[in-house]
């Protein structure tokens, strides 16, 4: 295990970032040309890649399974070496770190990097690793904020790395399928889309204070690194391993989780970019009752709706987009038959056309048109859309092939940032709810409410800062 301090030089690094982080905010805008291909230097080997892991012990870990294949696990970083165990013996091989930024210091051989940590820390890390050359994987939401969000799309172009997030949906068969039927017609033009979830599947809820008892931080966590960029606190084992995403501080809730899943597809499918404007709703709503309580701002809340505005894009209509999720779902289409499940039990999306209706799963898994009837009558187009090897199971991989020199990644930040902002929008929203926040995607800015538009500023804790 290597625990040394970060160097004198990770800590110029992270001043270099904040310089970067206010250049690149103040271009504002969000170019969406593809992303430069990798050119990985003569003497390598064409086919491997050297990778490394940024929190191995969750997700990380399938992560990591499916990129080994063909490429070098050289290193392994997680701040809890216990959580982590099991993926440290699943390559012996790789050095073992809890400080990221010690094994960017020391480890000059890593060319791309999985991030699967908890989401208030995915940007700190991913702009450590872009300046530096390296590629990035960075699972959903990409980040804590929507400017962050922006700082990372805006680093991809600058360093010219090649990055994925981690929607494995989008390299599915299910989200190129609906692409392709509506752009044949087959429900007409779409005005209007519904997205829901069965998340929340961890207790949170705005009534929740942060808890009162100060256990003793568990053997190899490291509490100080968790923490990262935000307001030190006692540990708890509320915020991990398994809750963080029900704390404002360190997750982004429901719509974090599966939102960057679910609302994939009408983001793809549709064309859409950046919302007009967004309105949060807010409740209580959890065991079959409802009630009001006055929210503490420290959890998300335990059911939400939100919706979204968007303009019209050259001959598309203009688009309603709602969300739904803690149990809240949106009227049943009387095109589904009585016995046939709105979705999947993830969630779902409902595609309403001026035509006819399309419904899919999470993912956009087992898309299809309601009635039955019109599904088994309809002749669907010939595939035009390129199909991603493996599909969902592929997404990794994917990612790699853009490393060493192939097409663009599917989810590269160019279209998986602003599917990002466009979801963390919502946690605005529902930041702030019973408002309707005028926003202006460009110049990434909430136009109607000062409030809200200083929330977007993220405070960092001292030695964290991005800008």
């Amino acid at each position: 295990m290597n625990d040394q301090q970060p160097t004198a030089v990770s800590r110029r690094h992270f001043l270099q970032r904040a310089s970067f982080a206010t250049a690149a905010l103040a271009l504002g805008g969000c170019a969406t040309t593809p992303q430069p291909q990798a050119k990985l230097p003569a003497d390598r080997p064409l086919k491997k890649l050297n990778i490394a892991g940024v929190g191995v012990g969750g997700m990380g870990r399938n992560n990591l399974k499916r990129a080994a294949e063909g490429n070098n696990i050289v290193a392994l970083c997680d701040v809890d070496s216990k959580l982590a165990a099991k993926t440290f013996k699943d390559y012996p091989g790789a050095k073992v770190y809890k400080d990221f930024r010690v094994m960017f210091d020391q480890q000059k051989d890593i060319e791309a990097v999985i991030i699967a940590t908890p989401d208030h820390t995915h940007a700190p890390i991913a702009l450590a690793a872009m300046e530096r050359g390296k590629h990035v994987y960075v699972q959903k939401p990409l980040a804590h904020s929507v400017k962050e969000v922006r700082l990372m799309t805006e680093a991809a172009r600058k360093y010219k790395v090649v990055t994925q997030m981690g929607n494995q949906g989008h390299s599915g068969e299910g989200c190129r399928q609906i692409r392709e039927w509506i752009l044949d017609g087959a429900i007409g033009k779409v005005r209007e889309v519904h997205c829901w979830t069965n998340r929340p599947v961890w207790p949170q809820g705005i009534e929740v204070g942060r808890p009162a008892e100060t256990p003793a931080v568990p053997e190899g966590l490291d509490w100080d690194l968790w923490i990262g960029p935000a307001a030190l606190r006692p540990y708890h084992p509320t915020y991990h391993p398994n809750a963080w995403r029900a704390w404002w501080d360190f997750g982004t809730g429901s719509l974090g989780d599966l939102g960057c899943h679910i609302m994939d597809a009408p983001f793809w499918v549709l064309d859409l970019k950046y919302p007009t404007s967004v309105e949060g709703n807010i409740s209580t709503y959890w065991g079959g009752f409802w009630k009001k309580t006055q929210p503490l701002n420290e959890q998300y809340p335990r059911s939400t709706i939100v919706r979204y505005k968007f303009p019209a894009r050259g001959a598309l209509p203009p688009v309603r987009l709602t969300w739904w999720d803690g149990g809240l779902m949106p009227p049943r289409p009387e095109e589904l038959a009585p016995s046939q499940q709105m979705g999947d039990d993830d969630g779902g999306v409902l595609f309403l056309g001026d035509k006819g209706v399309l419904m899919c799963g999470c993912y956009g898994k087992n898309p299809r048109l309601l009635p039955d009837d019109a599904m088994r009558a309809y002749r669907k187009p010939a595939k035009s859309i390129a199909r991603i090897s493996g599909g969902e199971n592929g997404h990794e991989q994917d990612w790699l092939r853009a490393c060493k020199g192939g097409a663009s990644a599917c989810s590269n930040f160019d279209y998986s940032g602003p599917l990002s902002e466009m979801v963390l929008m919502g946690n605005l929203a529902v930041r702030f709810p019973e408002r309707k926040i005028m926003w202006n995607g460009e110049q990434m800015a909430v136009t109607n409410d000062a409030e809200a538009n200083a929330y977007l500023t993220p405070n960092y804790r001292a030695g964290w800062q991005l800008g």
